[in-house]
Order: structure tokens, then sequence, then C-alpha cells
């Protein structure tokens, strides 16, 4: 049987220039989690790493604190698959917010208003409607053909050759968009739905699927044990 960790990354660089980084709340949330790994006992047989750097540096500052010895699962060995990449956040809410020449200036009007991440929240549900919907084919890679490369990715995993009589457990680390997908095909959510679920994930939750024989099973979906753990409110985030 094969146990599948779907990890959601640390929080990402929201207000820098370039999202696609950790902050440092991000990298602390992920070094909870690999404390966290370590000390509940679990077991990984392979790390898999989408190709967005968050991806990567939540597996570092993860690995870092879960690792008894620094010999044990080295970078080199790790899977990059770029079908467990987030899709273009930028491009879908500039398509439906066309009035903003690019995501800087996109930007600079969140920073003028009073509550700019719930102001955020609302634009980016509208254009994940418009996206969803299947009513343009403005993007560069439509929902559906989103939807088809993370499944793609996850069947890559779940057909690879293995030993029935072993347990393989494999972390993935990911982002919110490409989990809400595969949890969406796993439990049969609707897609004016999936969105509900991806706006629930909260950096560096975890999900955990079975992958038997016949077909694939949740055990547990966005655990933040973690980080509750710590009783601090503020490491609970989830941009």
């Amino acid at each position: 049987m094969r146990h599948i960790y779907l990890i959601r990354h640390g929080q990402a660089s929201f207000d820098a220039d370039d999202y696609d980084q950790l902050s440092a709340l991000g990298e602390k949330q992920s070094r909870l989690l690999g404390d966290w790994l370590k000390q509940s006992g679990q077991t990984v047989d392979q790390i898999i790493i989408g190709g967005n750097l968050r991806h990567r540096q939540t597996a570092q500052q993860c690995l870092q604190q879960f690792r008894s010895d620094p010999h044990q699962l080295p970078e080199q060995d790790w899977i990059l698959d770029r079908g467990f990449d987030e899709f273009d956040h930028q491009e879908v809410i500039l398509k439906h917010c066309s009035e903003f020449s690019d995501f800087c200036a996109l930007k600079q009007f969140l920073s003028n208003q009073s509550h700019p991440r719930r102001t955020f929240q609302l634009m980016f549900n509208d254009a994940m409607s418009r996206w969803t919907s299947g009513d343009y084919d403005d993007y560069s890679e439509s929902w559906v053909q989103f939807q088809t490369r993370c499944r793609d990715a996850f069947m890559r995993l779940t057909e690879t050759k293995v030993d029935e009589k072993s347990h393989q457990h494999y972390w993935v680390f990911t982002s919110g968009g490409t989990i809400s997908t595969l949890i969406q095909a796993v439990l049969g959510i609707p897609d004016q739905r999936i969105f509900d679920l991806n706006a629930s994930l909260i950096n560096t939750g975890v999900s955990k699927l079975f992958i038997g024989r016949t077909q694939t099973s949740l055990n547990y979906l966005n655990s933040p044990s973690h980080l509750e753990i710590h009783q601090r409110p503020e490491l609970i985030t989830y941009r």
C-alpha cells in the first residue's frame, strides 16, 4: 500500500516583488512540520516536489528538522515533477481584473485598501469562477488542462511498481490548487465548490491518501497539528 502525503508549501512572500519564495514565517512553519513529522515517528521513502521555488524551500526547511543524519534523503535524490506545479494565479487574476496592466499595478491597488488580503480574496474568488467556468479560452493553461496535469502527475506516483507487501511513503511538496484538484478527484467535489476547499488549506497543512489495489481513499485532510500544538494563532496562515 502506498501512503501519499500532500504537503502545502509554507507561507509565501505575498507582499514581496517575487511571491514564489517563503516568508520568514513560511520557513518557520516548514521547520515545525519537519520536527512534528520526526517526533510523531513518520517515515518517508521518496520526496517529490513541484517546480515552484516555494515547494523546494518548504522541503528543504522541513527535511532540515526531520533528518537524523544530514546524508539522509539528499536533495539530489528528490523527484522534481512539474505536474505538481501550481497554476498561474497572476494570469488568472489579471484575466478577470483587466483594468490592471500587470500584477504590480494590482498590488499597488491592494496596498491602498483598508483590508488588502480580504480584498484580494474577493477578487481571487471571482477570478477563479471565471477560470473554472470554461467559458473563456484566453488562458495559457485552462482549468481542465490544469486538472489533467495534476492528476497525471499523481498517476505517475500510483503506477510506480513496488513490492505489494511493503508500505511505501511519499511526501509531495506542492500547492493548494494542486492539492484541491487531487482531493476533488478522490471525493467527487464539483468544480463550483473546489475553491472553497482551496481557500481552507493552511500553509504546510498535510493531507494523507491511501493508495490500495482498487481505489484511492482519503485518510485525513489539511492537518494543522504541527502548528496547533504550539498554541500560537499567528502560525496558521492561508497564503
